[in-house]
């Protein structure tokens, strides 16, 4: 299994700095090709969003180096996301104790997809951040995480009302913020011909399902100088459209 990556992310117009995270690992192992892709938006006043977001980021990144390669001997799934859980339960209290400390409140999103070869994958998730599957359709694969979110699952609210309600941003929890933090486990296994695409809110606010689905068709992403040249044309238009927020989209073509 080959996988082409492409990854990009920008300040946007309006913040001074850019409080989303990310990085993307692959390794050559035993059990074949393994790839670690994650996205973290990060908020709290003086850009402490960014501290927690690249708290995250380095938490999963040694997780990778560190742990992953003997957990891949033993093939262990079930292992790999209870360690994921820990992370991120022991990132909410490592962020929530900095914040007390310099008395602020800061946390950050995270999505996080994992892919061993063809054998298993394993989205985590928390917040509003997204992970997308493209093959000949778009599939949303996350639940935001929101109030707005929760109210349209409830019927409370449409999609179209949900779209550009004052509290879409409002999150139900986050790392580092929330005083219990669940996460969300999505497992499966990844395809031949299949485009995984994360992102921040940022990037898919102004954007529909179609326009990310054409930019990204896994039929037109035939190596990565495609990809990449696609993930920042999308980010200039989400600028183009006055979008606020940071902007970041990751993008995974599975060949």
């Amino acid at each position: 299994m080959e996988i082409l990556t492409a990854a990009h992310t920008d300040v946007g117009i309006q913040k001074e700095t850019n409080q989303d995270s990310l990085c993307v690992k692959i390794s050559e192992t035993s059990v074949g090709k393994v790839m670690l892709a994650v996205i973290c938006d990060g908020m709290g006043g003086l850009a402490k969003g960014e501290v927690a977001s690249a708290s995250v980021i380095q938490a999963f990144s040694k997780w990778f180096e560190d742990e992953l390669p003997e957990q891949l001997v033993n093939q262990d799934w079930d292992d790999i996301e209870y360690r994921w859980e820990r992370i991120i339960k022991e990132q909410n209290q490592r962020i929530a104790t900095y914040g007390r400390k310099v008395k602020m409140n800061l946390g950050t999103t995270l999505t996080a997809l994992l892919l061993v070869d063809s054998k298993f994958m394993l989205i985590g998730h928390v917040g509003d951040s997204r992970a997308y599957r493209l093959d000949t359709n778009i599939h949303q694969l996350t639940e935001d995480q929101t109030v707005v979110a929760q109210a349209v699952r409830q019927g409370t609210l449409t999609v179209e009302q949900a779209r550009n309600d004052p509290r879409r941003n409002v999150l139900l929890q986050c790392i580092g913020a929330s005083k219990l933090v669940q996460a969300e486990f999505i497992r499966g296994r990844a395809g031949a011909g299949e485009v995984y695409v994360l992102c921040s809110d940022g990037f898919r606010h102004v954007l529909t399902d179609v326009e990310i689905f054409q930019a990204f068709d896994p039929e037109k992403l035939q190596d990565e100088v495609t990809m990449e040249k696609r993930a920042v044309e999308m980010v200039e238009l989400v600028k183009e459209r006055q979008e606020t927020d940071n902007i970041s989209v990751l993008v995974v073509k599975i060949q």
